[in-house]
């Protein structure tokens, strides 16, 4: 009679082992990086690209674009792996890269090999020659549509004016339908409005998204040139920072708090942090005890990407980024940008 208690209790111990194992949730990591001028050598017809090449201001020999890509391909790589040390990001969105070239040596860098890296990229009409691009690994995220979505100026006198589109990217991650909208929006040398133009459009694509596949999971990411406490992401795209107030036409913003409350950013200027890169999400990735609780894939954190290669270890300029170049001279760097990471995650 022991001997069958003791059967049945193993049994049950066993059951419940196997169903806690099921219920143990996915991770999966979500990243943004503005690799700052990936530039080839080589010059694009039409493009302002003559200071990326050996004899332009920057000297842009085979080794100096050979570095390049090495320590681009190790920030990517490293990038997600404190929660997901064997796969890293199943997805990074990207800005400034100048064309399918410069990504498909940059996909061939072993760390990024190892992984299948692949890539989606769609030639904009950037007058520098810079788009956006996505890289994602096949074995997690599976892409069904890609588009480049022009920015649109809004006055007859900005008819010239050509910037990065909105590269939105559809397929599925973790069984679920995921979009991606990978921006690059008008540079702090145009005013505000340009950029709250760009939110006006990047929201009226995820509306139009939404409005036909509710289900879809949206997240907005890139270099918007714009802090999240900017009218361009709090009013126009309404990211708003607080979880509870997120309704249906808003999304989550959580780097507003990481700027405001922590004090810390992705890029440094005059000794002050700005945070420009930023993925923000839609309502339907949100869990929180005053709302509805929702299916599949959820934010669980955030994370500005640190290492100590990264940054500058002395001098004036120790803690902020160390890029490519600084003052003319070639530093072997990084990029002006740190990374962001957003990990999300799914019940098995």
């Amino acid at each position: 009679m022991k001997t069958i208690r003791h059967f049945f209790t193993l049994l049950l111990l066993i059951t419940a082992v196997g169903v806690n194992a099921k219920k143990q949730p996915a991770i999966y990591g979500i990243g943004f990086y503005n690799l700052e001028n990936l530039f080839d050598t080589c010059h694009d017809e039409g493009k302002r690209d003559n200071d990326f090449m050996p004899d332009g201001s920057y000297q842009w020999t085979a080794t100096r674009y050979a570095h390049k890509l090495a320590n681009m391909s190790k920030v990517l790589a490293d990038m997600g792996t404190d929660l997901l040390p064997e796969v890293g990001c199943a997805v990074i969105g990207l800005a400034e890269v100048e064309n399918d070239r410069v990504l498909t040596d940059l996909v061939a860098q072993q760390p990024l090999r190892s992984r299948n890296y692949q890539y989606v990229h769609i030639e904009g009409p950037d007058k520098r020659g810079i788009d956006c691009a996505l890289l994602y690994n096949p074995k997690l995220f599976k892409v069904q549509r890609a588009t480049l979505l022009p920015y649109k100026p809004e006055w007859p006198k900005d008819s010239a004016f050509k910037t990065r589109g909105f590269l939105t990217v559809e397929g599925v991650l973790a069984k679920q339908p995921v979009t991606i909208i990978v921006c690059h929006w008008p540079s702090r040398f145009s005013d505000s409005p340009y950029r709250e133009r760009a939110a006006l459009q990047v929201k009226e694509i995820k509306d139009s998204l939404l409005a036909c596949h509710p289900k879809t999971k949206v997240m907005i990411m890139g270099d918007m040139n714009d802090d999240p406490t900017n009218k361009s992401m709090l009013e126009v795209l309404r990211a708003l920072p607080n979880m509870q107030d997120v309704n249906d036409g808003d999304m989550y913003n959580p780097w507003y708090n990481t700027l405001t409350k922590e004090g810390v950013g992705t890029l440094s200027y005059k000794g002050a942090w700005n945070l420009f890169d930023q993925i923000v999400l839609s309502p339907n990735m949100l869990n929180h005890k005053d709302k509805k609780r929702q299916k599949g894939l959820t934010f669980m954190k955030n994370q500005i990407f640190r290492r100590d290669y990264l940054l500058n270890g002395e001098g004036k300029y120790k803690g902020t980024p160390m890029r490519t170049f600084a003052g003319g001279k070639w530093l072997d760097g990084y990029s002006d940008h740190l990374p962001v990471v957003v990990y999300l995650t799914k019940t098995r």
